[in-house]
């Protein structure tokens, strides 16, 4: 049976090998473990390959895993999931940062909680470059709209790049496209405003090394890193 650390291990040498084959530095992607429905031994068991980076989709599911998580065990949780208004305040609890953010209302309110906290937390904004409407995510065409938006009225929101999920079932050509949009959608509002966005998270299991080629800055892996799902 193949162990977590061995995939890990693969998985390296593929991030690895997509770094450099699209000109960048080594070191400049970043792996996330997707632990959706993962149980707590699967992720500490990631954890002691080397993963410290770990992304939940659903606040209620999290709040147990990093409930019973080992406190002495150092990791950074980020939810990468819809993330629903009245969660907001415990998504806030749980996470260093909320890479799904869509809407200015979701971005109001969490500027709300932490003007009550004096605190201050990173986000991404979660654009749906496919089109498809089972997924979320701000249309490329609103993107500026709600960039500005959160500019101007969310000052505790501090917006660090966008993300993306690919089209379901895709073949190459059209996932590259969604990446590539979602990097020079990027390109263009750091130009026009003036605004750095250094991050983009995109590529999944399927697509990972493509969306490196694309400029991606964080894959986030769940089946590729742990198997499939039981």
């Amino acid at each position: 049976m193949t162990s977590i650390m061995n995939r890990f291990e693969e998985i390296q040498s593929k991030i690895l090998a997509a770094t450099r084959s699209s000109g960048r530095k080594p070191g400049t992607v970043a792996l996330m473990a997707v632990t959706k429905t993962r149980i707590l031994p699967e992720i500490i068991e990631a954890w002691q390959a080397g993963i410290r980076l770990f992304g939940e989709n659903r606040v209620q599911e999290a709040a147990l895993k990093i409930g019973e998580w080992p406190t002495e065990r150092l990791a950074e949780w980020r939810l990468i999931g819809n993330l629903q208004r009245n969660k907001a305040r415990k998504a806030l609890d749980l996470f260093s940062r909320v890479d799904s953010v869509d809407r200015l209302e979701l971005a109001v309110d969490l500027q709300r909680i932490l003007s009550e906290r004096d605190s201050k937390v990173e986000v991404l904004l979660e654009v749906n470059t496919s089109g498809e409407a089972s997924k979320h995510g701000v249309s490329p065409e609103r993107t500026e709209k709600l960039l500005e938006g959160i500019l101007l009225h969310c000052p505790r929101v501090t917006i660090r790049g966008l993300m993306t999920v690919g089209p379901l079932g895709a073949d190459a050509r059209e996932a590259a496209a969604a990446f590539s949009l979602l990097r020079e959608l990027r390109d263009g509002l750091s130009e026009r405003l003036g605004f750095e966005l250094p991050e983009l998270s995109m590529g999944m299991s399927e697509d990972f090394e493509m969306a490196i080629e694309q400029g991606s800055t964080c894959v986030r892996l769940g089946r590729a890193l742990f198997g499939p799902r039981e």
